[in-house]
Formats: C-alpha cells, structure tokens, sequence
C-alpha cells in the first residue's frame, strides 16, 4: 500500500480532469428538486472512471457508488443540489460558466457544495488504483439531493427506507480543507396572527394582524441576544427569515400575517425549549398567535414525497471519537502538519446522520462556509486535489482504529 505522500502526489495528477469535471457539473442547474441532469452528469463520470463495484439510485433520487464488497461500510457524502442566484447583476463571474481565474473556479454550487463531487468521483479511482479499501470493507460515495431545501431529508430516507448502514459518514459539506466534527442543530417555527379586516380608510375599525406580528418580531429580535451559548458550537441563534399576510385587497387592514423563524440551536438546547422560548416572546408581544413546528413536504426530483418536521438535532463528536481521530491522523499524514479539529456554523446532513440516527460523522470538504450561497461561490483548485486523496486515505485509518 503507497504511503500518504504517493496518494497526495497521484490526487495532484488528476487535477485537470477534476476541474473539468467541475466546471461542467457548475454549468447545469440544479436547485432542489431539479437535479436530476446533474445526476446524468456525475453517473457518467463515475462509469467513465472505472472505479466503482456497483452505481445504483433510490426512489428518493439519491446516486450511490460503491468501492469494494466488504459487508462493512464507510460511506462520503455530498449534497448536489444548489440554492438559486439571486439578482444575477450581483455577480462578477456568470453562476453558470464555471470560471476558472487564478487557481480557484467560480460559480453557483462551486463551494457549496459540488467541489466535493469530483474529489469523491476521482477518490474512489485512487481507491482502485492503489488497493486501499480495507479488506471486508466498502465506501459508498453518496451524491444526495434536496439538502438546501431540508438538510438531512435525503439521509432520513436512507436510513428509514434502504438497507445501507454505515458504521461512519465523512460529510464533505465546506471546511475549508479542515477537520470538523459538529454542528448547531436547526429548526423552523411558524407564528401566525389573526386580526381584523376593515376598509383602509377607516383603519381603526379593523385589527391589523401586520401590525400584531410586527410586535412579535422585536421581541424574536431580543430573545435572539438572550440564547445560550457553547464554548464549541457557539451560540444559539433565531432570525425572521420570512414575512407575509393577507389582505382582501391593497385598500384593506390586513386579517392574517406569517413570519417564519430560523432558529440555529446549541448544546443543550432542545425543540420543545425552542418553541416555549417563542411562546413566550408571543406573549410579551401581548397578542395571540399560533406556534408550530414547519413541516417540509415538497417532492423531490422523481416526484417522491417524504414529509418531515422540520427540526433537526444539534450534533458533536469528541476529539477522541475513532472518526475523529482518523480524520485527524489522516490530514497528519497527507499535509505533514497537525489537524485544527473545528466545527461548522451552517447545517449539514449530519443533522440526520448523527444527530437523529447516532451514525458517527466527521467533516472534511473543499472551500470555505464563508462563499455558500453567496456571489462568490468559489472553490481553490488545490482543495480538490486535498480532497480526493484525504477521501481515499481516511477508510484504511478508520478501519484500523476500529477492528473487529
């Protein structure tokens, strides 16, 4: 078996293909529920590789490629769904060209998060080429859709509805080619108020609902400075990321209004705290209004509705968790200098995978958190390289820390 430093020396050589590969996958759309050309594009890669024991998709529209027949399982995660571009006058490079300048490619999906999808691709050519699937072992490189519409759905599906069990998930969601092992877990909130609809000339013989609701956003606005914080994850976190209501007409009081609360929680911190927490601030509002848990219900890209709630469970591994460790042996060995074990900020399919299910997870991923939906999504092209050989070195260590 090469050493670690052959592995990285090889990844480099296959470079160009990789970011071919990418700037192909970044020129075709694919916001949740729509990636389904996206999948024909990385299908066909993984067939023109060569590198892969079996390719199959589930009902869901998940696309899987397994390396090795062992009955133990490592799997790789990527989501490859993108969120949408926004006012295209904001950005510099067309989201849609894959811009390469400067030893970094740009375009929606670059960072968040479809860099990971040729590392993975190209990793398991290393796997093959190099004989490094530990013996009774297999990695399953997961493609999954409709992260950014609900993170971790596509896992809930896996795990409830297929027969794939892994003993780890390496979750290549941006790190910036750092090591990470957890996350705030995430819930959505809807607060509905009622009023009064009148004529807008005569507005005091109404109850305006907008102006009710208007009352529970400064206090969502407060109770954001009061929640607990973590000296790892950080502090929690809740913002109205959404407003509406409904008039009979534009000359009318309004007699419903909607907001719709991102709420990031921290250790410690639980759905039912969450929702007591918004009750509250409803009261100190002094109005009355309904409080629920969103549910996420939109079908993916072959049609396939899996509702769920939408909250999703803080997760954290310790340092000295095998996958942790092995990430970290693993980033020592290739880069010859000591892994920064961090954390996210944003949410990843780890919600699901440890934080609902218990399945270890460990984070490495090419671009920073700091690009992802932004009009400068980017990638560095050395993190593909990075990438691809930290996805084929890690299964041999994990392997090892975890005989029998």
């Amino acid at each position: 078996m090469p050493e670690p430093s052959a592995i990285l020396k090889r990844a480099s050589t296959l470079q160009k293909p990789m970011v071919t590969f990418l700037r192909q996958l970044i020129a075709i759309p694919g916001e949740s529920a729509g990636e389904g050309p996206v999948l024909e594009r990385i299908r066909a890669e993984m067939e023109r590789v060569q590198a892969f024991d079996r390719i199959w998709t589930d009902r869901f529209g998940n696309l899987f490629g397994q390396v090795g027949r062992g009955r133990r399982v490592i799997a790789v995660d990527a989501h490859v769904d993108t969120v949408g571009i926004g006012n295209r006058a904001d950005w510099k490079h067309d989201p849609y060209k894959g811009k390469l300048a400067g030893g970094v490619v740009y375009g929606r999906g670059a960072g968040d998060q479809r860099g990971a999808v040729p590392a993975m691709v190209y990793a398991a050519s290393l796997i093959k080429r190099h004989d490094l699937c530990p013996p009774g072992w297999s990695v399953v490189f997961a493609f999954t859709v409709s992260e950014e519409d609900c993170d971790g759905l596509n896992w809930q599906y896996i795990l409830n509805e297929t027969k794939l069990r892994p003993e780890c998930v390496v979750i290549t969601d941006s790190t910036n080619c750092q090591v990470l092992r957890g996350q705030r877990g995430r819930m959505e909130i809807g607060v509905t108020v009622r009023g009064r609809s009148c004529h807008g000339s005569m507005p005091h013989k109404g109850d305006n609902a907008v102006y009710k609701i208007a009352r529970v956003v400064g206090e969502i606005e407060k109770l954001n400075g009061r929640l607990k914080d973590d000296a790892f994850l950080g502090k929690g976190t809740i913002t109205v990321s959404y407003i509406d209501c409904s008039t009979p007409s534009m000359c009318a009081v309004p007699d419903r209004a909607y907001i719709h609360l991102d709420r990031r929680l921290t250790q410690g911190e639980t759905r039912a705290l969450a929702l007591r927490e918004v009750r509250a601030a409803v009261r100190r509002a002094g109005v009355s209004a309904r409080v629920e848990l969103a549910r996420y219900e939109r079908p993916t890209w072959t049609g396939l509705v899996y509702p769920t709630e939408s909250y999703f469970p803080t997760w954290c591994a310790a340092e000295d968790d095998p996958q942790v460790e092995a990430a970290a042996d693993t980033y020592r060995q290739l880069f010859r200098r000591k892994a920064k074990v961090g954390r996210w900020t944003f949410s990843t399919n780890g919600v699901s995978i440890a934080g609902m299910f218990g399945i270890p997870c460990v984070g490495f991923g090419p671009a920073p958190e700091s690009v992802a939906h932004t009009v400068n999504d980017s990638v560095p092209v050395d993190h593909l390289v990075k990438s691809a050989a930290f996805y084929a070195t890690f299964p041999g260590n994990y392997a090892t820390r975890v005989k029998g």
